[in-house]
């Protein structure tokens, strides 16, 4: 029999490593007891297998202390290879170029017009990205994978963006190949939504939880939902759309075709259409929540309102998955209290008493950046054998 044959002793080595460095590569750093922990090895196999990995390179082991014990901590070298994050937003550009250790090395963020071409876009994108891997001292061959976000759905099967997409001129455009024939590097595509979930998982609000929902409040609403430690798309990939949930069947109708989606309630247009009346300057979403916070009745009002109806939403999700945690994200997010406990409120009317009690709801604490952080967490997350154990010995040779 062949070493390599499925359930040899190699090739479960060679699954156990990767599930090592997976755990570690998630969470930045861990003792030997937590890998065992959330691999379910054992200690000794886990103890074998870090040891390897230190010889090789890959990580590095160091002193710490867990619960007043000392214990050895594990996170991978800051030279076991860089990823990119790249995040497309209703009106800027944002790049971070970081390492497996969790370090962010750089990132800068750059308005952009969100009609911009396509074209135009990628451009941009592309020299922010050369510029930003100069400036942390990196040459373009030590990049792993790159993380890119859009602000909308993309298809599964084809890779390109919906037609619902906050991108009006980029519909049917794959940017995942477009970015990554520019760059000459892997590209790994997702929503925003999904990857606001994967930052506060990973960097943010969620560390520590391995089932949340990130529920961002923008211009629409999107959600992320992270079941069992990752991200879950569905087949389509459009699991988490619950901004299209249906409160009133005669209600506005949705840019979705429905009729009185939770989105048509509390999505940026409808919020700001309600104070334009009342209120005679230009505003924005942000403006309207420091318009609150400063006493503001009307803008209070609203975001009450909004709260209560998202939390319409939160129950739905909370009856259906049983998360631990809700993070809410998007402008709407800085009003803290203000839309927090309305949306407590509604879920306690709403949801399962026993799924409610086993919920928080709390404010993602990454603000703007929780897009960009979630790309490069999705490199970490989606990159495969050959990109972890591509900087250690052999592997690097092969990968030239």
């Amino acid at each position: 029999m062949s070493m390599d044959t499925p359930g040899s002793q190699s090739s479960l080595h060679r699954a156990n490593l990767e599930r090592v460095l997976r755990a570690v590569r998630m969470a930045g750093a861990l003792t030997q007891a937590e890998i065992a922990r959330s691999t379910g090895l054992s200690a000794a196999t886990v103890s074998n297998i870090v040891r390897e990995l230190k010889e090789s390179g890959t990580v590095v082991v160091a002193d710490t202390s867990s619960g007043g014990r000392r214990a050895r901590s594990v996170s991978l070298s800051g030279d076991a290879g860089i990823v990119v994050g790249v995040d497309f937003g209703h009106s800027h550009l944002r790049v971070a170029v970081g390492n497996l250790a969790h370090r962010v090395l750089a990132e800068e963020s750059e308005p952009m017009n969100v009609d911009v071409s396509a074209e135009q876009g990628f451009a941009r994108a592309e020299s922010l990205v050369e510029r930003l891997l100069k400036q942390a001292g990196f040459r373009p061959d030590k990049v792993i994978g790159v993380g890119l976000g859009v602000p909308g759905p993309i298809d599964v099967e084809t890779g390109a963006l919906g037609s619902t997409a906050i991108l009006p001129g980029w519909t049917g455009i794959a940017p995942g190949r477009e970015l990554s024939a520019r760059l000459g590097m892997e590209v790994y595509v997702d929503n925003d939504a999904n990857l606001g979930a994967l930052g506060e998982l990973v960097w943010g609000a969620g560390r520590g939880v391995s089932d949340l929902a990130y529920i961002k409040v923008a211009s629409g609403v999107g959600s992320g939902l992270v079941i069992n430690g990752q991200i879950y798309r569905g087949p389509g990939g459009t699991a988490g759309e619950i901004g299209h949930i249906t409160l009133d069947e005669a209600g506005p109708v949705c840019r979705c075709g429905n009729r009185g989606c939770l989105e048509t309630f509390v999505g940026s247009r409808y919020l700001l259409n309600l104070l334009n009346a009342s209120h005679d300057r230009e505003l924005t979403l942000s403006s309207v929540v420091q318009l609150a916070q400063q006493g503001d009745l009307g803008c209070r009002r609203v975001i009450a309102d909004a709260g209560r109806q998202i939390g319409t939403g939160v129950a739905t999700l909370c009856n259906l998955l049983n998360p631990r945690r809700v993070i809410l994200g998007g402008d709407l997010a800085e009003a803290g209290e203000l839309v927090l406990s309305p949306i407590r409120d509604s879920v306690a009317r709403y949801a399962i008493p026993s799924a409610a009690r086993q919920l928080s709801i709390v404010p993602g604490t990454l603000g703007g950046r929780a897009e960009v952080l979630g790309a490069l967490a999705l490199v970490m997350s989606e990159m495969g054998e050959t990109g972890a154990l591509g900087h250690t010995g052999q592997a690097a040779a092969a990968r030239g």
